[in-house]
């Protein structure tokens, strides 16, 4: 035995005892003298190999015990004050309801739909900061330059600042004034799933359009008598219903025309079916959503694209065109105006509209010239519109439908 672990040994034989007795009397508590006084002798084991044996180990032992028997008291002390703090910070009742709207997603998208931007710039903002949009997916949706968006944006978290517009989480009654951007915001995240402008994904994207139906149900809920909320999620499901037959295996566009209808959700349809129903049951006059939802029904209800009521899409798109008269909607008006009065009366609707950086008129453009035996022409509308596409999947549509002609 070494002469450390002698000394060690010893000092247990003649300091256990007078140790543990002594803190007993200091602490009034024989449990905790035994354990201090064994964490000291652990104590001696570990240091006096490395620091020697102190010249009188008994009472060495004694100081260190009864030093880790004060440390101990004082933790047990301040716990018990820790305990009380805690109980006083603590909240022992229930939270506070985060206000009207319990989804997080869908809170920050009425937040950031703050009424003091303008409706563009809110609904831009927020597709960038909550949508998770790019900002060239972003300008694409609104048909302008990625430069311009950057500078939209940038001008919009500006003007916050400056403004010290504040993030607050509207309450209920602020809803109301909210919802157009809200609106307008799901649709533009349902669109860029339905067809994705980003070359680098695929043409359809079910999260997008999957989320944007979870929060327009969700809005449903808040606002159910709102009818371009009920109106927007029935055109959601309309069009969500046909997303099946939309792509081919190979990852390639399938056209309206020539899509396989026995492979149409016919749940989502019958669900959008009713919401139609039940808003035109009401008797109320239809906002934009109302109507578009009302023409997916329309295609929906056929059985193929010759059975389409041509007639009353046109009537709803005339409809349309009162309350939205944008370049876009005139342009989708022209599609069903070609089915019932013909390509040359429906390319007359066209021309003239200021679309020429929206890969969608030259391609409705290339098809009526298509149809009129204008080839040469309608190859350069193709080519223009392939210029334009974004999304690879729609490129090779494009590209199939010029190599095509004659």
């Amino acid at each position: 035995m070494t002469d450390v672990a002698a000394a060690i040994a010893g000092a247990h034989r003649e300091e256990w005892a007078r140790v543990v007795a002594t803190l007993a009397r200091r602490i009034a508590d024989l449990d905790i003298a035994e354990e201090m006084a064994a964490e000291a002798f652990a104590t001696a084991v570990e240091r006096w190999p490395v620091d020697g044996v102190p010249p009188n180990p008994g009472a060495w032992l004694t100081t260190t015990a009864y030093r880790k028997a004060v440390d101990r008291l004082r933790r047990e002390v301040r716990r018990e004050e820790k305990h009380r703090e805690a109980l006083v910070l603590r909240d022992t009742d229930a939270p506070e309801p985060l206000g009207a709207i319990e989804d997080d997603r869908l809170r920050l998208v009425f937040t950031c739909c703050h009424p003091a931007l303008a409706m563009e710039t809110r609904i831009a903002l927020t597709l960038r900061m909550v949508g998770g949009l790019t900002v060239a997916e972003i300008a694409r949706a609104f048909l302008v330059q990625e430069s311009a968006m950057g500078q939209r944006i940038t001008r919009a978290k500006a003007k916050i600042k400056a403004a010290r517009i504040p993030y607050r989480v509207p309450d209920r009654e602020d809803l109301p004034a909210r919802v157009t951007g809200v609106l307008a915001v799901l649709y533009l995240i349902f669109n860029e799933g339905y067809l994705a402008s980003d070359p680098g994904r695929t043409a359809v994207r079910a999260d997008l359009t999957g989320e944007a139906i979870r929060l327009t149900r969700l809005v449903r809920e808040l606002l159910p008598a709102d009818g371009e909320v009920t109106g927007l999620l029935a055109l959601m499901l309309l069009t969500e219903a046909r997303r099946p037959a939309r792509v081919t295996a190979g990852g390639e566009l399938v056209a309206l025309h020539e899509q396989d209808r026995s492979t149409w959700d016919r749940e989502l349809i019958a669900e959008g079916h009713a919401l139609v129903r039940a808003r035109l049951a009401t008797g109320e006059a239809p906002g934009r959503y109302q109507v578009l939802a009302a023409i997916g029904a329309v295609h929906t209800d056929a059985c193929d694209i010759q059975a389409t009521d041509w007639s009353q899409v046109l009537a709803l798109y005339d409809l349309l065109v009162r309350l939205d008269p944008s370049p876009i909607v005139r342009l989708n008006r022209a599609v069903a105006l070609a089915e019932l009065d013909g390509p040359h009366v429906a390319l007359a609707a066209v021309d003239g509209l200021p679309l020429e950086g929206y890969h969608l008129f030259h391609a409705t453009r290339a098809d009526l010239l298509r149809r009129l035996g204008r080839d040469d022409e309608a190859r350069a509308a193709y080519d223009r519109a392939i210029a334009l596409a974004a999304n690879s999947a729609e490129r090779v549509y494009l590209t199939q439908r010029r190599d095509g002609l004659r």
